[in-house]
């Protein structure tokens, strides 16, 4: 092996981002893989290559093989008597290297023939894991890709180096992923096969609307305003709750932007999904009535111990606050982990009517038509009112 022979490696490892040394290896296992077939040797061949003066290489071929009283049939092993005349004071369990016959000619044409396609299927293996190890760093933040095609349900989103996955359950049912698209996904998953990385994406993680705010408000990048939290009903509606740690900057003013185009932009890259951005308040009165935004609310009572909430809103809010299938009042409990029980003022003073009327104290009566849970399913009590199962951050 000539000087040529160093400079096509380190000519290959320029080429295709891999340090000389790890090629060299690389090369080091093809031509031991090659000389083992060709001797028809059944135990493990070793090969070095040695660097030289003046650009030059030499190698060595070796097996190394555990010294024995009495070998049995395995090839990695050698008997004490065989061992010690290669290398006296070696003890049994002694591992002893034994060098193997071989020519530079020989291991010129060993490597012609066999150890090329080997040398590019590890290049091709440490290209894939590169590749790996570039998108596991990206898990967890957002990245833009093109919708490539359809696989069965599932949608494959280009993104340069890989293709990744979007999966039915992580697909917006409103979005129509048509061909050639630009959209940004989640990358929620990546797994490492002997095919290449996989990545999973979404588009209905939460996850995704934080990184989206803050690709979007610099105020957020920076630190000085804070996501406390983000649920979200994908394709409908998200609530975002937000603080500022400077009393100067009105967090939820710049995740709007100045004439609204910051939350826009988001708005439109959701495909119209809306978004309410609350005040984030550790005063769970202010979160409450905040979190039922974009109703406006009269009073908000507690109940610490059953952590429930009675919310007051005007007759004319009642619809807004409950929201389309109360979608509006059940994101606010998810957002705020507190139970909320919404009534309209005249409700409110219809049922204190009625109670001063009663000579004996009664239960409250029946919201009719505007109680929160129309359309809902009534919790065991009767009592309308939205569960607060805990916010995705």
């Amino acid at each position: 092996m000539n000087g040529e022979f160093l400079d096509v490696l380190q000519q290959i490892a320029r080429d295709k981002e891999i340090p000389l040394q790890e090629l060299i290896e690389m090369v080091e296992v093809a031509l031991a893989t090659a000389y083992r077939r060709s001797h028809f040797l059944s135990g493990e061949v070793k090969v070095k290559i040695l660097q030289e003066k003046g650009n030059r290489v030499s190698y060595r071929v070796y097996m190394e093989k555990t010294v024995v009283d009495h070998p049995t049939t395995s090839p990695n092993e050698i008997s004490l008597q065989e061992a010690r005349k290669i290398r006296p004071g070696v003890n049994v369990g002694d591992q002893i290297e034994i060098d193997l016959p071989s020519s530079m000619e020989e291991m010129g044409r060993i490597a012609a023939q066999t150890a090329r396609n080997v040398v590019l299927q590890r290049i091709r293996e440490a290209e894939r894991h590169k590749t790996y190890e570039e998108f596991a760093e990206k898990v967890d933040t957002v990245v833009t890709g093109t919708v490539q095609r359809r696989e069965g349900r599932n949608v494959i989103v280009h993104l340069g180096k890989v293709d990744a996955i979007l999966p039915p359950q992580e697909q917006v049912e409103t979005e129509p992923y048509d061909l050639n698209d630009r959209i940004k996904v989640y990358v929620l998953e990546v797994r490492e096969t002997p095919r290449g990385p996989q990545v999973i994406v979404s588009r209905t993680h939460p996850g995704l609307i934080r990184r989206l705010f803050e690709l979007e408000v610099p105020e957020i990048e920076d630190g000085t305003v804070i996501i406390k939290s983000v649920v979200r009903e994908p394709g409908a509606r998200s609530k975002v709750a937000v603080m500022s740690r400077d009393e100067k900057v009105d967090a939820q003013g710049a995740c709007i932007g100045p004439r609204g185009i910051r939350v826009q932009n988001i708005v439109n890259e959701l495909y119209n999904e809306k978004i309410d951005i609350v005040r984030w308040s550790a005063d769970d009165t202010a979160y409450i009535a905040e979190s039922l935004s974009p109703a406006k609310v009269t009073k908000v009572e507690l109940d610490p111990e059953k952590k429930s909430a009675l919310v007051v809103v005007p007759d004319n809010q009642l619809s807004l606050a409950i929201g389309k299938s109360g979608q509006n009042v059940r994101l606010a409990a998810r957002l705020t982990g507190w139970r909320i029980d919404i009534r309209s003022e005249s409700q409110l003073a219809k049922a204190a009517q009625q109670r001063e009327g009663d000579s004996e104290p009664t239960q409250s009566p029946p919201l009719g038509e505007h109680n929160a849970l129309d359309n809902l399913e009534p919790d065991n009590t009767g009592t309308a009112s939205i569960a607060a199962p805990k916010p995705v951050s």
